[in-house]
């Protein structure tokens, strides 16, 4: 038997943030075997109750599938353990649901900030990560100079990399004051790609932040902070999986 309050394994559950799944709550919108629940702390039983939200079964089950999204600080590595004791992304995972095997999709160097999504969905993790499937992503880099007529003509052809030819990338100026910022979106997943690219072409990264995975988005989630994605969000990812 695994009992806890309801708030706590709806959150577990995915499908929604804190206070969203707390107003459900509070507005009668959640039963448990067909009973109204007034409380967030009302006692569940993930493997004999049924729990509805909006009339609609939510899978309270230990193997739901979960999406944990991270705005990843610069120093902490996009892995789930370090030989060496230093931080990973497992470290931000909230202790609600420590309890749950989480792993990274994708790759963001050491240097770099933002998005990571934490998964225990293997068949996401996998269209999301493989070149195959090329999912979207989207950088906010900063670089140590104006990005050149000639070069950004380049990026959207394809630079000639050591281990080959880039994907056609797309590059808008964000003219931030005087920082020389751009919007990067490609669908490669080869290590460093963003910065080598720039190297290539002799520019310097000087800050690298990544805002999007496929339909995913950071929007203004707090430097390492966390948040589970919403039934909706779900829903959209795995619509736009399937295309």
């Amino acid at each position: 038997m695994e009992i806890n309050g309801i708030l706590k394994i709806l959150l577990v559950a995915g499908v929604g943030s804190r206070r969203k799944l707390a107003s459900a709550i509070m507005e009668n919108r959640v039963r448990v075997n067909g009973e109204i629940v007034t409380s967030l702390n009302h006692i569940v039983d993930i493997n004999t109750d049924q729990v509805e939200i909006d009339g609609v079964e939510v899978n309270i089950s230990p193997d739901a599938k979960t999406y944990l999204v991270l705005n990843k600080p610069i120093g902490v590595l996009s892995t789930t353990q370090d030989d060496r004791g230093r931080k990973t992304v497992i470290d931000f995972v909230p202790p609600h649901i420590k309890q749950i095997k989480l792993y990274p999709v994708g790759r963001l160097d050491m240097n770099s900030s933002g998005l990571v999504l934490l998964t225990n969905d293997g068949d996401v993790a996998y269209t999301l990560s493989h070149p195959s499937f090329e999912q979207e992503k989207e950088y906010v880099v900063k670089l140590d100079r104006v990005l050149e007529a000639r070069d950004l003509k380049q990026l959207a052809e394809g630079v000639d990399l050591d281990d080959g030819v880039t994907s056609p990338a797309r590059v808008i100026s964000l003219k931030e004051g005087l920082a020389h910022k751009y919007s990067v979106v490609i669908h490669e997943g080869k290590k460093h790609i963003v910065r080598r690219l720039f190297a290539r072409l002799g520019y310097v990264v000087l800050a690298l932040k990544r805002i999007r995975i496929a339909t995913i988005e950071l929007g203004d989630l707090d430097l390492g902070n966390t948040r589970l994605l919403g039934e909706e969000e779900i829903a959209r990812l795995k619509q736009g999986l399937k295309k």
